[in-house]
């Protein structure tokens, strides 16, 4: 959409299941690469599920952002309809579930429907492990996912590279 608008700043929006974990540490880490590259976007987190909607991110992700620096916040909402996805001009899902509902939801948008690790060269997995329920140590590994994974996004949108 923002190529077709002239250049217009780029809305993105990263997908997870419940909105408390994986997208707000993807959104937050989107915007500190975005502002480190002087890239201007607008990005949003959601969820498939409506388990956490008005819920702030779970408290060890948090603290996982808190430890690297890195601020996680929001409120978790839901992906429902294809209109609450119709904004946005990147949409990146967490993992190959999400992106299977994604596409379920909005199947005219599924060129803008892309796995947030797929831009990054140096990602084990396209995929977004779930830290929920885990260890310390896998949050704290989801903000360093996060953080590559938003340094490539950024570096495509700026190169203009994106499919």
């Amino acid at each position: 959409m923002w190529r077709e608008n002239g250049g217009m700043i780029p809305h993105l929006l990263v997908v997870c299941l419940g909105n408390i974990c994986r997208s707000p540490a993807g959104a937050a880490a989107l915007r500190e690469a975005a502002a480190a590259a002087g890239v201007d976007i607008v990005v949003e987190s959601a969820g498939t599920g409506a388990w956490h909607v008005g819920d702030p991110p779970n408290i060890e992700m948090r603290l996982a952002g808190d430890r690297a620096g890195l601020v996680v916040d929001g409120r978790g909402r839901q992906v429902k309809t294809a209109a609450d996805l119709a904004e946005y001009d990147l949409i990146l899902a967490m993992d190959r579930s999400n992106l299977r509902d994604l596409r379920r939801v909005a199947p005219a948008l599924a060129d803008r429907m892309h796995l947030y690790r797929s831009f990054d060269p140096d990602a084990e997995s396209a995929e977004m492990p779930d830290p929920y329920g885990l260890s310390d140590s896998e949050f704290d590994l989801t903000v360093r996912r996060a953080r590559s994974g938003a340094r490539a996004i950024v570096a495509a949108i700026a190169s203009d590279l994106l499919p």
